[in-house]
């Protein structure tokens, strides 16, 4: 065999060995929609899973914030790009089960108009209060807000959002009465809650997480199937009374809905191996989350699932649609 004979082989033996879907892409930076405000719990995540995306496929992963009505301005610009990889979108229960349930006519279809890659961590989500509430757990907040209806306010990341809709699902479980105050993202709403600006906030673990340690808010419950390691003099919603609020929150990586499935499949392989470094592990759970990567196929189901889920909690406790 001469030696352009051997070189043709080998060409074909390198291809053959290398699957279809990696040659070429990505090329070029990826952008990754974050739809909530910088210093949130869909941001953290971003930046970790996005920073190490970037090292396995060796093209930037760049976070871009676009906050506002919940999560559904990010999500709805999202779904409007162009189908190739390059825009990416944080698919979390906020955005892509709660928020398109809440709206009498929804900016996009959470299910047909995403692509779904996997989920990256299932997070706990706490109440949070203003260090001066005057309560010192679940029990005492409860009668201080049927003592005093709308006189204390939580902050949301904006109307239709997860927070939100905890909030009212809160109020209807507990008799009482709140006012509601949104912001662009949970991240501000922190900034106002620690000089008591407002008064509460349901929030994810991670971005309350530093607060909390650092003493600067107060947590009453959190979310969770146990007690949380970090926090265990905390009870969790079921301990303390409230099963109705005891569900975890999901954060997981979508694309438009027609972005090619082989691209689809390298980026579930990525985030697959991200999940297994330990230097990722161990930065996920600091903020209080666990690690759970899935399948495209059963990140898919578990979207569809959860509208079904927030579908029938929303027309439960009577919430009028905006």
């Amino acid at each position: 065999m001469n030696r352009r004979s051997l070189m043709a082989l080998g060409l074909l033996c390198t291809a053959a060995s290398t699957p279809a879907f990696a040659q070429g892409y990505p090329d070029r930076p990826v952008k990754l929609i974050v739809p909530y405000a910088p210093g949130g719990t869909t941001d953290l995540l971003a930046r970790i899973i996005g920073t190490k995306l970037g090292a396995i496929l060796k093209q930037p992963f760049v976070v871009e914030n676009r906050p506002g009505a919940g999560g559904a301005v990010g999500a709805a610009y999202a779904s409007k790009q162009a189908a190739d990889g390059y825009t990416l979108v944080m698919v979390v229960e906020s955005s892509h089960a709660v928020n398109p349930n809440v709206y009498t006519k929804a900016a996009y279809d959470p299910v047909k108009d995403f692509a779904p890659i996997s989920n990256i961590a299932d997070v706990p989500n706490v109440l949070v209060v203003n260090p001066g509430f005057p309560a010192n757990d679940l029990k005492g907040l409860v009668s201080e807000l049927r003592a005093h209806p709308d006189r204390y306010a939580f902050g949301s990341s904006g109307n239709g959002g997860l927070s939100h809709i905890n909030g009212e699902l809160f109020k209807n479980v507990t008799g009482t009465r709140m006012l509601h105050v949104p912001y662009k993202g949970l991240g501000p709403a922190l900034a106002d809650l620690i000089p008591g600006q407002i008064n509460l906030v349901f929030d994810n673990i991670p971005s309350s997480a530093g607060l909390i340690q650092s003493g600067q808010i107060r947590p009453l419950a959190v979310a969770a199937k146990q007690r949380l390691k970090f926090l265990p003099q905390v009870p969790t919603y079921a301990e303390a009374g409230l099963p109705a609020m005891n569900n975890p929150s999901w954060f997981g990586l979508g694309a438009p809905a027609a972005t090619p499935s082989k691209i689809l499949d390298q980026l579930n392989e990525a985030v697959h191996q991200a999940l297994a470094d330990p230097e990722v592990i161990a930065a996920i759970e600091k903020q209080g989350a666990i690690p759970s990567p899935m399948s495209r196929t059963d990140f898919g189901k578990l979207v569809a699932s959860q509208n079904e889920l927030w579908k029938k909690i929303i027309r439960e406790i009577g919430f009028e649609k905006l």
